[in-house]
């Protein structure tokens, strides 16, 4: 039986990455084969593809972090039946028509999501939890401010915020996006200028955030560290200031912007009273327990299903990845499988 998979032979260029066919190996005892119906794309995904990402695997891969779609093989100690819709994640390997996991990788499809829903849901979803819970102790009434907010992380982090309480404020970098910020409930939302210092000061009335949540990087993370309150948290995840629209990355602009990136001193912090913390998913999968620890208490928050902003068929990987690097999407973007 033979599988399709997009595969890069060496990272460094989006136009690496070509769709091939493989016999499917065979299964280890704890394992299921998925066959795959949607596959959800990461900005991780572009920085993999143009070696970026320092958790991308040496030589030839196969990219993706995220997937959904059913079951229709399992190893000999696991329990779940064919058939049965699951979503799940997996350290890059996700673009494919069918896919090996390990079953602890794996949870139900809730009942009344589409796989579209599934795919789009544990990374994106995970990373907004994660951050405002885990690191940022998030509580009730303390303010927070969601950059990219129109996007994945972006909208979870609204919903999960409000869930415990928060107010939250949310930066896009287009007015185009303040519309989806608006029908998501963000409590206040602002375009990205150069003065979003004091944008966001007089917006808020001179208060400022308690917790921070920073994707991008370079000038941007220099004034939202300035903009937090005393006991503040920042909590980065991303830096979106190193990509770029085309299919390989500019080695000396990148280059550049990394010798040029934000020091943030510790005596500072100290007298400031302030904190930052860096979090990557990617350490989390290797955290089994509290992976689906974290699983099951977002399941308890009741959350809407994701907001999915565009759909691409199987074939058109290579559009999809295209749009998510260009920076113009909101919501999730899925791939669906035949």
């Amino acid at each position: 039986m033979k599988r399709r998979i997009y595969k890069i032979k060496k990272a460094g260029s989006i136009d690496n990455l070509k769709l091939e066919a493989e016999e499917i190996a065979s299964l280890d005892q704890d394992d299921v084969l998925v066959k795959v119906h949607a596959i959800g794309l990461n900005f991780a995904d572009v920085f993999a593809l143009q070696g970026l990402y320092s958790a991308t695997p040496k030589g030839q891969f196969i990219p993706g972090l995220e997937f959904s779609g059913e079951i229709i093989d399992v190893g000999s100690n696991v329990k779940e039946l064919p058939g049965t819709r699951v979503f799940g994640v997996i350290r890059f390997g996700a673009y494919t028509s069918h896919v090996i996991v390990n079953k602890a990788y794996i949870s139900i499809l809730p009942q009344g999501w589409e796989f579209a829903d599934g795919a789009a849901y544990p990374v994106q979803a995970l990373t907004a939890y994660y951050a405002l819970k885990n690191l940022g102790n998030l509580q009730a009434k303390q303010k927070v401010l969601i950059h990219s907010a129109a996007g994945g992380v972006g909208i979870w982090a609204n919903r999960i915020a409000h869930k415990l309480g928060g107010i939250t404020i949310g930066i896009v970098g287009s007015v185009k996006k303040i519309d989806v910020l608006k029908e998501e409930g963000f409590d206040y939302s602002l375009v990205r200028s150069p003065n979003i210092h004091d944008d966001v000061l007089k917006m808020l009335d001179g208060a400022r955030p308690d917790i921070i949540l920073e994707c991008i990087g370079g000038k941007i993370f220099k004034e939202s560290y300035r903009l937090m309150a005393e006991q503040g948290r920042m909590i980065t995840y991303g830096a979106a200031h190193f990509g770029n629209k085309s299919s390989r990355p500019n080695k000396i602009v990148a280059l550049t912007k990394y010798l040029r990136r934000p020091t943030i001193d510790p005596m500072l912090m100290m007298r400031e009273n302030k904190s930052v913390m860096g979090f990557n998913l990617i350490w989390l999968f290797d955290k089994t327990e509290l992976f689906n620890e974290s699983l099951k208490e977002m399941a308890k928050l009741n959350l809407p299903k994701p907001r999915i902003g565009h759909r691409f068929p199987f074939d058109q990987m290579l559009k999809a990845i295209r749009l998510l690097q260009g920076g113009g999407t909101t919501g999730k973007v899925v791939v669906e499988v035949d």
